[in-house]
């Protein structure tokens, strides 16, 4: 599997941090994991196959994991490359995703769902468990962030695994739910002085990977505040000595999962 990051930041602009997003692709398809504003952009920005994409997910309903899969669908409605696809394209997120889409849809009449090819609105909780993609299992967290924010945990049969968090608060949950996945990648707001408890900050980061034990783990959803600090050297300042590999998210990053 191959992890792409479109966006390492939040919904406060900034210069080098778009919205967050992801596209993980796999031997079996192709998913993008949140659909923050600017994603079509990004999408080609990076070269990506999102004529073919294949599935999406949503994590919760804030504009900067949502917002830009309106355009997007705007965008594949009318696109030369996408007018001759027959595929079905799944669409999975939690349960009120459907009406929030109609909503935008009816809002102005955008006919996001005349589409060349089918879309199909898969609404998930955490009892659910299905095949995002086929050979893919997905299994999911409710997270102390929205009513209806949800972690995800990817799982290749018989290959590697993958926990993406989006959104959170700090929850022991987490730490056994993406206990020894491949990559772990975890929200990490702010370095400290953490100001909600709907977000985390890198102690409370550091006790979920301690607890999770991944392979790897990537720091993304990261707040201006990020800008002055290296992660690295904020380890050592506290004499942290992760289980394993910790990478903070930039926009455009590529990683290997095996």
């Amino acid at each position: 599997m191959e992890w792409i990051v479109l966006g390492s930041g939040t919904a406060v602009p900034h210069a080098q941090r778009a919205s967050s997003a992801h596209w993980l692709a796999t031997a079996n398809g192709t998913l993008l994991l949140d659909a923050g504003c600017g994603v079509a952009t990004r999408l080609a920005q990076e070269g990506l196959d999102w004529p073919n994409l294949d599935a999406i997910w949503i994590s919760h309903f804030h504009l900067d994991h949502l917002g830009g899969l309106p355009p997007f669908l705007f965008g594949t409605r009318h696109a030369p490359q996408t007018q001759n696809r027959t595929k079905t394209l799944n669409i999975f997120g939690p349960v009120g995703l459907r009406a929030l889409l109609d909503a935008f849809d009816a809002a102005g009449h955008y006919k996001l769902f005349r589409q060349p090819f089918p879309l199909a609105v898969h609404e998930v909780t955490t009892e659910s468990e299905c095949e995002i993609l086929p050979g893919l299992g997905a299994r999911f967290l409710k997270t102390p962030h929205t009513a209806d924010s949800l972690a995800v945990r990817l799982s290749e049969t018989g290959g590697a695994s993958v926990v993406f968090t989006s959104d959170t608060g700090y929850t022991t949950e987490l730490g056994s739910f993406a206990r020894d996945c491949d990559l772990l990648a975890i929200e990490c707001s702010f370095p400290r002085d953490n100001p909600t408890a709907k977000h985390l900050e890198l102690s409370d980061v550091l006790r979920i990977v301690e607890t999770a034990r991944p392979r790897a783990t990537l720091l993304t959803h990261l707040y201006p505040e990020w800008d002055a600090i290296c992660l690295n050297e904020a380890l050592r300042q506290r004499n942290v000595h992760p289980p394993a590999e910790m990478i903070e998210a930039e926009d455009g990053l590529r990683l290997q999962i095996v």
